[in-house]
């Protein structure tokens, strides 16, 4: 998930807590949370976070305290993937990118391992010429805490030397830097390296989609609406382009698309809602743009979802799809 965002077990009962009916909604508003009731679901998964900034009080006043209210009093637990669910392999944007047509997509903005693959974050790597130096070098680092430590024989022309490689965390390396800047004398070569978490294999935001064959534009637009189970959607139509233009690389994003497709190179730009400047940027180079409304990008991948969760909890518990849970805007 994002940094910003706020996701995870929102809401949950005093335990034990047995969940023997899942409910599955995109928003909860007030009216889902009266089918939740009325279907008896001990769990909610609200795709949107109910609650995402913070709450100073729980109170009759407001519509998202009222949520809480009511799901503990009835003993319901809320959970929100939001964005988790947007950059996994099988995630939203996945599912939205299938009503391209066959194609190949990557994440526009992969996502990095929580960790990194090492102790620390920095690693120092230096040359030792000397038996009795190595001993010395490798007492003081390894009373260090936070680094590991690894060595190797090298060579240096006809000199045999032992390589030192040191995983640090931020406050081990002033100290491995602290050392060895008052021992000079006892090595050579030395490199600090700043590391990187690793990226995670089809993971991230947004997905950049190359069609296996180019369609025209109209064509694109059909498939979308048949996907999304829409009548209509918004179009921009990039400087110079027709319904009869091709489209053979598709930029996409589920919700709200600004950030993550601001600068993609892409015939067409696909997401829910984008600003009216984003727009025009992008219209101005060329760029066509289809908007559908924000949760009309999303809402069909619980559909996916109830299925996957079928299968991972082996058919255990009910799975419930809210009947009443739809995109606020309709075109009237």
């Amino acid at each position: 998930a994002e940094s910003w965002d706020n996701v995870g077990l929102l809401v949950e009962p005093s335990p034990p807590h047995t969940v023997n009916t899942l409910f599955l909604t995109n928003d909860l508003t007030e009216e889902v949370m009266e089918e939740v009731l009325q279907k008896k679901a001990d769990l909610i998964l609200s795709y949107h976070p109910p609650i995402f900034r913070p709450m100073k009080r729980i109170t009759w006043n407001t519509w998202k305290e009222r949520l809480v209210i009511r799901a503990l009093e009835n003993r319901v637990g809320i959970y929100s993937p939001h964005t988790a669910y947007d950059a996994a392999p099988q995630g939203v944007n996945n599912w939205l990118a299938k009503g391209l047509g066959a194609c190949t997509s990557r994440p526009i903005h992969p996502s990095k391992a929580p960790n990194y693959p090492t102790e620390g974050n920095h690693r120092v790597e230096f040359n030792v010429n000397y038996t009795q130096d190595l001993d010395k070098v490798m007492s003081a680092v390894k009373g260090i805490d936070g680094v590991s430590v690894t060595s190797f024989s090298a060579r240096t022309g006809n000199e045999e030397q032992t390589r030192i490689n040191l995983n640090c965390t931020q406050k081990a390396l002033m100290q491995v830097v602290d050392f060895l800047s008052r021992n000079k004398q006892l090595y050579q070569k030395t490199e600090i390296l700043s590391l990187e978490k690793p990226l995670l294999l089809h993971t991230g935001m947004g997905r950049l989609c190359t069609l296996d064959e180019s369609v025209s534009l109209a064509t694109m637009i059909d498939r979308i609406k048949r996907h999304l189970k829409l009548s209509h959607i918004r179009l921009a139509l990039g400087v110079g382009r027709t319904l009869e233009s091709q489209v053979k690389v598709v930029a996409l994003c589920a919700g709200s698309g600004s950030s993550v497709l601001q600068g993609v190179e892409a015939d067409l730009y696909l997401t829910g809602e984008m600003s009216h400047h984003d727009t025009l940027d992008a219209a101005s180079q060329g760029i066509n743009v289809i908007l559908c409304e924000h949760s009309n990008t999303e809402r069909g991948f619980l559909s996916d979802l109830r299925d996957m969760l079928d299968s991972h909890l082996e058919n255990k518990i009910n799975i419930i799809l809210s009947e009443t849970d739809r995109d606020p805007l309709q075109v009237v």
